[in-house]
C-alpha cells in the first residue's frame, strides 16, 4: 500500500473519531465522576446471564457463519473450527482498527484458509448483515414507544415492511430472481456506483441460492436467536447493576446500540452506542446518570469480551502456524475497501 493510499486513509479515519468525541461528550457532558464510582454490582448472580448469554451469542454467530459458508471436503468440526477462528478474528479487528478491516481480513486475508473465494465469503457477508439488520429493526418498531415522533416511526415501520418483503423475497426465491436482476440491471444506465450495487445483490442472491429456502430461513430462526441472546445480556446487566427500568428498555437498548453501528465513526461505535443506550433506558425510568454510566459499562464488556475473545484466537492460531509476519505488513497487503 502506497504512502499516499496510507494518508487518505487516515484522512477517512478522522472524521469518524471526531464524530465519536462529540457524542461522548454530548452524552457524558454533565455526568460527574462520582457517578461511575458509583457503579456496583447489586445483584452478583446476574454475571452468570452475562457471561453465559455473551458465550451463547458469539457461539451461534460461528454456527451461523459456518452453515453460510461451503465445506469444501472439509470435517464438520473442522469446517467449524475455522469459520469460528476467522469470524471471531474479523470481530476483534472491527472494533480495534478502522474502515472495517475486519470484514476486509474476513474476505481476502482468510480466503484460502476457508478454501474458497474472495467473492463467495463476500456474499456470505451481505447476507449475513442483511440478517442482522432485518432482526434489529424489527426489535426496535416493536419497542420503540414513545422515543420517535410519529415521523420517525412512518419511516421506521415503512422500512420495516420494505426491508421484510425484500428478505422474504431474498430467502424464498433467490434462484429464481438470479436472471431477471441480470436483466434489469443491463438495461440501466452504466455507472460505477450501480456496478457495485449490482455486484452485491448478485452476490447475496448467490448465497441464498446455495442454502435453499429450508437453509435460508434456518439462517432467519438463528438470527432472531442470536439477538434474543444479545438482549439478554443487556437484560442480565441491567439487572446485575440493579437498575429501575421496565421489561421493554433491554430490548430497545440493544436494537438501538447496535443500530447505532450504522453513524460513521470510530471502530466499535463508541459514542452513537453509548448515547443510543443513555437516550433507550432514560425513556424507561432510568436515571440520566445511571443510563449514561450503564451504556459505557455493557459497551465496554462487549468490545473486551469480543476483542479478548477474537484476540487470543488470533495470537493462537500464529503461533501454532509459526506466523512471524508483523500484522500491519499484513494489513497493509489489503485492499483499501470492499469489492
Amino acid at each position: 500500500m502506497s504512502a499516499a493510499a496510507n494518508s487518505r486513509n487516515l484522512l477517512k479515519t478522522i472524521p469518524g473519531l471526531l464524530i465519536s468525541a462529540f457524542f461522548l461528550w454530548y452524552t457524558f457532558r454533565n455526568i460527574h465522576l462520582d457517578e461511575f464510582r458509583a457503579l456496583r454490582a447489586a445483584h452478583p448472580a446476574w454475571i452468570l446471564g452475562v457471561l453465559g448469554f455473551t458465550l451463547g451469542s458469539y457461539t451461534l454467530r460461528c454456527v451461523r457463519w459456518s452453515q453460510m459458508m461451503p465445506h469444501n471436503g472439509r470435517s464438520l468440526r473442522d469446517h467449524f473450527a475455522v469459520c469460528a477462528r476467522v469470524l471471531m478474528t474479523s470481530l476483534a479487528a472491527n472494533n480495534i482498527l478502522p474502515l472495517r478491516i475486519g470484514d476486509i481480513m474476513r474476505i481476502f486475508t482468510y480466503a484460502d484458509d476457508l478454501g474458497t473465494s474472495p467473492s463467495i465469503i463476500l456474499s456470505t457477508v451481505i447476507l449475513e448483515k442483511l440478517l442482522d439488520i432485518f432482526v434489529l429493526v424489527l426489535m426496535f418498531v416493536a419497542t420503540v414507544g414513545n422515543i420517535a415522533t410519529p415521523h420517525l416511526r412512518l419511516i421506521a415501520n415503512i422500512s420495516l415492511a420494505v426491508s421484510a418483503i425484500g428478505l422474504l423475497i431474498l430467502l424464498v426465491g433467490a434462484r429464481s430472481l438470479q436472471s431477471p436482476v441480470q436483466r434489469l440491471f443491463a438495461r440501466l444506465p452504466a455507472g460505477p456506483l450501480l456496478k457495485k450495487i449490482e455486484h452485491w445483490v448478485t452476490l447475496a442472491l448467490d448465497a441464498t441460492g446455495r442454502l435453499g429456502v429450508t437453509g435460508s430461513l434456518l439462517l432467519l430462526l438463528q438470527t432472531v436467536i442470536i439477538w434474543t441472546c444479545e438482549g439478554m445480556i443487556f437484560l442480565s446487566a441491567l439487572r446485575l447493576l440493579g437498575l429501575s427500568v421496565d421489561d421493554i428498555a433491554a430490548w430497545l437498548s440493544v436494537s438501538f446500540a447496535n443500530l447505532s453501528y450504522l453513524i460513521p465513526s470510530s471502530p466499535g461505535a463508541i459514542g452513537p452506542f453509548e448515547l443510543a443506550v443513555k437516550t433507550s433506558l432514560v425513556n424507561h425510568g432510568a436515571t440520566i446518570s445511571q443510563a449514561a454510566v450503564f451504556g459505557l459499562a455493557i459497551h465496554v464488556w462487549m468490545l473486551l469480551a469480543v476483542t479478548g475473545a477474537g484476540g487470543i484466537i488470533f495470537l493462537t492460531h500464529r503461533i501454532r502456524i509459526h506466523n512471524h509476519k508483523p500484522l500491519l505488513e499484513e494489513i497493509e497487503d489489503l485492499p483499501v475497501e470492499m469489492p
